[in-house]
């Protein structure tokens, strides 16, 4: 959940390295680092508890050299402290090797899970450890190795042998200022392609004002990287080969587009963002959807008779939502499960069984670990990623990119959205297969072409939703319920009050709030509920008026307005075609929890401890 940056080439490390961690710090910001050497030789270090704004506030301007490594951190190990911050070093900051200080610099991404019994045997054989962090154990590792004459990567080899766990590293040696060695396993690490220079980070947003021309590694897969190029190579020392890859997306796409923060940009970014994940997927001569990543024929979708989905948080929220579509389009059982619990059970691979796994990033921890598991048992798995090249993408069967695009803010939306979208298109494409009517496809592939302008209207009410919101916003809480395809997106609508406003929030379904929850209600926790004018009507009527009854309070969510008996406050939506509806439902809790948030004065891109991508278990 860290980002790391590098840079080896004729010019100063340090602006890149500056300008990379602020790109990189949605992936966490409790601390901050950078290392850098040259020709000269020597390790200059400047690390602290804080933002990179702090770290760059320390750095002087003699603080200089053309290879170097930074770090913005997410604790895992050790709390926030300059001295746990990274990158960490093999000896004493500022004193030369020879008089005990560093030559080997390190920064890590991800958990040693041995990193206790290796300490202890470094400690007895003089090591001298300045943090709680399980990182600096590298440092004295690959310095061991160092000493006895081994070329760095060599060093980084044996080192890695010895340890048990996730990482994503890069090193350099003040000994060897020629290159810097990374490596990877199960934490994300991608070289970038220079004239005459060359990059490394954990995420692409820190490269594309430098170079488009990416290499992603592969688990296992380390790099030696110069000035004029790279090498990759296996921890038994076997090269492999890497071609390059270009990125789609241009520097503007990692910018705040001139909103207030990068939250806002994305929910408004949505209406394009849907349409992107459309693009050239509706087929309306058949009335059915074009996914011709899947990698499966239309005989082989017919021997499917169960889909599982798995995702991690809001990704999870989108998979039950998928799940809903998929029974009620395709009518094939369909259940969304939590990728980190799904490993843990021992769960039983069935070869009629579709698996979909769900990430905005394609590399968090839990659901890659999942998709390793059903391949490892003979499972099919299609992933529904965003980050071209990514793990999960790469380590699926087949699968749909969302085309969404970056997405910076911790809080998902715009990927939220594709990903209920792309679900809807695979629902399509199950159906039409199955027993969906052609009258019925047309209908859905109507209301997908709908999407972008219906949600265009909702945006359209912002303002509207930031006086409401700033009016609930000091409640002591909040309920969401829903009832069948409301439930999930009040699961989500409650994730992103509580994850970006730290409001406490509560999804339950509707149907149940009698069964126990009732009890909370009062004048002080006001409920949102989800009221679609479908089948459901009127059951949701009842159920805000056993709400009033209570001196609770309500903000309804609705294609009409309920009497005023029953709301208090009510956001209007356009109505799309029942099983869509949950799409759009969902925009006005967005614009909710984002305006609540600010009304609070929150830090609504970076919550407090969250990071984007979920890179350790």
């Amino acid at each position: 959940m860290c980002g790391i940056v590098a840079y080896i080439g004729p010019k100063d490390a340090t602006p890149f390295l500056l300008e990379g961690l602020a790109r990189l710090e949605y992936r966490g910001y409790d601390s901050a680092g950078v290392a850098v050497t040259g020709r000269t030789g020597g390790l200059k270090v400047r690390k602290v508890k804080g933002r990179v704004a702090d770290l760059a506030a320390v750095v002087p301007a003699r603080f200089k050299g053309t290879t170097g490594i930074g770090h913005t951190r997410w604790a895992t190990h050790g709390v926030p402290s300059d001295a746990n911050a990274h990158p960490h070093l093999d000896g004493a900051m500022g004193v030369p090797p020879a008089e005990g200080g560093g030559r080997i610099a390190v920064v890590h991404n991800g958990i040693i899970e041995n990193a206790d019994e290796l300490r202890a045997k470094l400690a007895a054989d003089g090591a001298v450890f300045r943090s709680e962090t399980d990182t600096e154990v590298l440092a004295h590792l690959i310095a061991a190795h160092a000493a006895e004459g081994a070329e760095l990567e060599d060093a980084v080899r044996a080192a890695l042998g010895k340890v048990v766990g996730t990482y994503g590293i890069a090193v350099v040696d003040a000994e060897q200022p020629d290159r810097i060695v990374v490596a990877r396993n199960g934490s994300p690490i991608v070289l970038g392609i220079g004239e005459k220079e060359m990059f490394a980070a954990s995420d692409v947003s820190a490269l594309v004002r430098y170079t488009r021309q990416v290499v992603h590694l592969e688990d296992g897969e380390l790099a030696t990287v110069r000035a004029d190029g790279f090498r990759t190579f296996t921890e038994d020392a076997r090269t492999t080969h890497r071609q390059p890859s270009t990125v789609d997306w241009e520097i503007d796409s990692y910018d705040t587009g001139g909103y207030e923060h990068y939250l806002l940009k994305e929910i408004h970014e949505q209406p394009g963002s849907v349409e992107r994940t459309l693009s050239g997927r509706l087929d309306e001569r058949f009335a059915t959807a074009h996914l011709g990543g899947l990698n499966l024929d239309a005989r082989e979708l017919r021997e499917i008779r169960r889909v599982k989905i798995l995702g991690c948080g809001s990704a999870y929220y989108a998979g039950e939502m998928g799940a809903q579509l998929i029974e009620e389009l395709a009518r094939i059982p369909a259940h969304s499960e939590p990728a980190s619990e799904f490993r843990y059970r021992n769960p039983v691979i069935e070869a009629d069984t579709l698996y979909v796994a769900v990430s905005q990033s394609g590399e968090t921890y839990d659901t890659l670990a999942a998709v390793q598991e059903i391949k490892r048992k003979g499972g099919r798995v299609l992933g529904v990623v965003n980050t071209v090249g990514s793990a999960i993408a790469r380590e699926c069967d087949g699968g749909i990119y969302l085309h969404a695009g970056p997405e910076i803010s911790v809080a998902s939306t715009k990927a939220f959205t594709s990903t209920v979208v792309a679900f809807a298109l695979l629902a399509l494409h199950f159906g039409r297969i199955h027993d969906l009517s052609p009258a019925d496809g047309r209908r859905i592939v109507a209301g997908l072409k709908a999407l972008p302008g219906q949600i265009r209207e909702i945006l359209d009410q912002s303002e509207a939703i930031a006086e409401l919101a700033a009016g609930y916003a000091d409640s002591e809480g909040m309920m969401f319920i829903g009832r069948v395809r409301g439930y999930p997106v009040a699961r989500e609508g409650a994730q992103k009050l509580k994850e970006i406003s730290y409001v406490h929030a509560e999804a339950y379904p509707a149907s149940e709030l009698k069964h126990g929850p009732l009890a909370l209600i009062s004048p002080e926790l006001p409920t949102v509920a989800l009221v679609p004018d479908d089948e459901l009507l009127d059951k949701n009527l009842t159920t805000l008026g056993e709400i009033k009854a209570r001196s609770g309070r309500v903000v309804a969510i609705a294609h009409r307005r309920p009497e005023a008996k029953l709301a208090d406050h009510c956001i209007l939506v356009p109505k799309s075609e029942p099983e869509l509806d949950p799409l759009l439902l969902n925009i006005p809790l967005q614009l909710l929890a984002y305006h609540a948030a600010v009304a609070l004065k929150r830090d609504v891109d970076k919550p407090r401890n969250l990071a984007k991508s979920v890179t350790v278990e």
